[in-house]
């Protein structure tokens, strides 16, 4: 009786491949196009995808995602800002009064339709005769404002302090919590601008989410153990800055520094077994805060 030879092993994915190399997780027969370097031998592609999505994705030590060191929002943000320079440019037709020229008015740093649209504005009566403002139901005044700029020269310091700032707060947080960062700060900035400011003070600027962006970094430097003796005096010119050039939005940098540390200290200090659920709550219960004064002031406002 004879026996029959025996089979020689193929491919489970290509039968009419001979191998005689096997996936050392499930030791199927694997061809050198199957082929998955491990770190033994060599796995097939589904124990490889399998693999891949029983990992954990890598976070950061504050909990966010390690794609945060590519500074996608950072970027992004950059992007916005200027994107929002160029359409205040080009709303300027006729160029500011002080200024004249077709579109130097927002170029050099005057007013343009679209700053006048989307600053700070308590409440006010514009020359063409409409009113408008905070006070008035324009709420978004509080949003926009961080994203708009007088001039050019206003637009670059801030952004080259994004850019600076934001690279390193973004790979240590993460884009999300980065992003809520800036936002939550640059609110804070608007809601102290509207507090504190006259009702026909028109404020905007980057700058509100740049102060807390510095004091963010303070906190998370340090919670890190690294120096921050770079970043100190840095922060002390800016504040010095702040009190002695005219112009400037001192209640607006005021609030974005403190909401930023206070954003930072959230993040920094949340316990780790909860960390995502308290540092969402932190986030709520800051805006919650920053909306309940901003509904103070427009009460104070209207009853005026």
């Amino acid at each position: 009786m004879s026996e029959s030879p025996p089979t020689t092993p193929v491919c489970y994915r290509h039968p009419g491949r001979e191998t005689y190399v096997r996936c050392t997780r499930c030791d199927r027969p694997i061809c050198p196009d199957c082929m998955r370097e491990a770190s033994v031998g060599f796995q097939c592609p589904e124990c490889v995808a399998e693999g891949r999505r029983s990992v954990r994705p890598a976070r950061t030590a504050f909990g966010g995602g390690a794609a945060g060191r590519h500074g996608y929002v950072t970027k992004a943000l950059i992007a916005l800002n200027v994107l929002l320079m160029l359409l205040s440019i080009a709303s300027d037709r006729g160029g500011d009064a002080a200024v004249g020229g077709s579109g130097f008015g927002g170029l050099m740093g005057g007013s343009t339709p679209l700053t006048d649209w989307g600053s700070v504005l308590g409440g006010a009566i514009f020359p063409d005769g409409t009113v408008g403002g905070i006070a008035e139901g324009e709420w978004y005044r509080l949003v926009t404002a961080m994203f708009l700029h007088y001039g050019v020269v206003h637009l670059l310091l801030n952004m080259w302090a994004l850019w600076v700032l934001g690279r390193s707060l973004e790979a240590s947080l993460g884009p999300l919590r980065f992003l809520a960062l800036y936002l939550v700060a640059g609110l804070g900035g608007n809601v102290a601008a509207y507090l504190f400011s006259a009702e026909n003070q028109l404020t905007a600027g980057a700058s509100t989410s740049i102060f807390g962006l510095f004091a963010a970094l303070v906190v998370i430097e340090r919670k890190m153990g690294r120096d921050i003796s770079q970043v100190l005096p840095v922060l002390v010119i800016n504040l010095v800055f702040t009190f002695t050039v005219p112009g400037i939005s001192i209640p607006g940098h005021l609030g974005g520094l403190v909401v930023g540390a206070l954003l930072a200290l959230v993040f920094a200090y949340a316990p780790r077994s909860r960390r995502s659920l308290v540092q969402l709550a932190g986030v709520a219960v800051i805006v919650a805060a920053l909306i309940g004064l901003a509904l103070v002031r427009t009460a104070a406002i209207v009853g005026g």
